[in-house]
């Protein structure tokens, strides 16, 4: 019996190459997107409705009942916008029963680009271990795309797609260099703590200026917020 093919896009700009159609497309933007969307939802938000522009997101605001309005543009609050793209920004106290309109500069852009997938999902570390089982337990082909940053390689990004790689490697065919590539820097960090490995890299540096710090830590702790949002219609919601 062939077993299913997981996949790593490396870059929104490489989507293209890969054939989405029936397949479980994971959205991963560690820094700070489908961490934040993770925790909103997992702390009770009614639902994450991600989209591509600020204007939509004041729009789709201003129409939904007990909304926040939130995201960035290059790691700062966007100009109209209530709120940012912080994880901890979104605790149970604030965000339960609340929907959460949400616009960043590479994680929900992605998003929109996927066509015709079977499943589209949201994976970060905070929900590493729930977004393993569900793939597995899909006996689906996999793309897991990563948003990068403008379409550049990231190290955040690839790191948990070797992750996810690493953990479901039993139950996929990856023939895929990409993934061989992204497992290898994966299992490279060993025991390191992943926020250690992760403060070299150029998205941590860029974030840091603005006092970031924190924020990135808390995004590379693994299974903080054990749900996998999935798309539903133009609504992210827990998966049950």
């Amino acid at each position: 019996m062939n077993r299913p093919v997981l996949e790593v896009c490396l870059s929104p700009a490489l989507l293209h190459l890969y054939d989405t159609k029936d397949k479980v497309v994971v959205i991963i933007d560690v820094f700070r997107a489908t961490s934040t969307i993770a925790a909103a939802l997992h702390n009770g938000a009614k639902s994450v409705i991600p989209v591509a522009s600020v204007a939509e997101c004041i729009e789709i605001g201003k129409s939904t009942a007990n909304s926040v309005t939130a995201g960035e543009r290059d790691g700062k609050i966007a100009v109209g916008l209530e709120y940012g793209n912080s994880p901890s920004e979104y605790p149970r106290s604030f965000i339960e029963n609340r929907t959460l309109v949400l616009t960043t500069t590479n994680g929900t852009r992605l998003l929109h680009m996927v066509q015709d997938a079977a499943v589209i999902i949201t994976g970060a570390f905070l929900n590493l271990t729930a977004v393993c089982e569900f793939l597995v337990s899909q006996n689906k082909s996999v793309i897991l795309g990563c948003a990068a940053w403008k379409d550049r390689f990231n190290l955040e990004d690839t790191l948990f797609a070797g992750a996810v790689a690493s953990k479901v490697r039993e139950h996929f065919d990856t023939n895929c260099d990409s993934v061989r590539a992204a497992k290898s820097l994966y299992e490279s960090v060993g025991d390191q703590p992943l926020i250690d490995f992760l403060k070299d890299s150029s998205h941590y540096r860029r974030l840091s200026a603005y006092g970031l710090q924190a924020d990135m830590e808390y995004c590379a702790t693994p299974d903080l917020h054990p749900v996998v949002p999935i798309l539903r219609d133009k609504e992210l919601l827990v998966h049950v």
